[in-house]
């Protein structure tokens, strides 16, 4: 089972004050544990809203509108792709994670298995899947 972690960081970080050397050496190794134990798919932070933008959909039209997002109480920080066994599971690695001042939400990702048959077969498109295994082979690349 995949699942996405959420972190939804605090009032400073999202303004855009920048973890402390301790913080970042705290969560490398809550990354490399869970790296070790094969259950880390993907991660990143991400930058505040204030750099961002949403675009929202209405009547057929898409409305852009730059960040920050003031009106929302909370805003994602920063993100964890695992895989791992069950939701319990899930909620024990974001129960390990060193951030003392934030909050982590936890989905389970669709697996087109979830889906019946008819929505499997209207969702298979080759193309995507072809594109999506080769931007990973060159972010691969990259890596070595």
């Amino acid at each position: 089972m995949r699942f996405m972690m959420f972190m939804y960081p605090n009032e400073q970080a999202e303004a855009g004050a920048l973890p402390s050397a301790e913080l970042v050496a705290a969560m490398t190794k809550y990354n490399e544990d869970m790296a070790k134990a094969d259950v880390l798919i993907a991660l990143d932070g991400l930058h505040p809203s204030s750099k961002g933008a949403r675009v929202k959909f209405q009547d057929g039209k898409s409305i852009v509108t730059d960040g920050p997002f003031v009106e929302s109480k909370e805003v994602v920080g920063g993100y964890w792709l695992i895989q791992v066994n069950s939701r319990e599971e899930a909620i024990e690695w974001a129960r390990r994670c060193p951030e003392g001042d934030a909050m982590i939400e936890i989905r389970q990702v669709f697996e087109m298995s979830d889906f019946p048959e008819d929505v499997q077969k209207a969702a298979d498109n080759a193309t995507v899947r072809e594109q999506v295994e080769k931007h990973k082979s060159k972010n691969k690349e990259k890596e070595s």
